[in-house]
């Protein structure tokens, strides 16, 4: 039995155009936008996008920003996170201190 083609899912509407990783990447983004996603205020599972980073529960009518593509977006997180931990001073040695010279008269 012969092979069948791949599925392409919503990035079939390029064809053969602009490569493997970018048509990936889009059908990540475009699957991930239009996901369900859960409203933080109610709980359900009916928020969707109105614009870019404008995101609107159609159960409670809660309208809120995120990101572009998805309402919560985890890596301020980890900036956030980061930039504490760069603020906060170590307590690791000064590096200024001379060190002893050894074996020299």
């Amino acid at each position: 039995m012969a092979r069948r083609t791949r599925q392409v899912g919503v990035v079939g509407r390029f064809g053969p155009r602009y490569g493997v990783r970018i048509r990936r990447r889009v059908q990540e983004i475009d699957e991930t936008r239009r996901a369900k996603h859960v409203c933080p205020k109610c709980q359900a599972p009916a928020v969707r996008r109105r614009s870019s980073g404008v995101w609107q529960c159609r159960h409670c009518g809660h309208v809120f920003a995120g990101g572009a593509y998805r309402p919560v977006v985890t890596t301020s997180f980890k900036r956030e996170a980061a930039a504490s931990e760069a603020a906060e001073p170590s307590e690791e040695p000064s590096a200024k201190e001379p060190k002893a010279k050894t074996g020299e008269a």
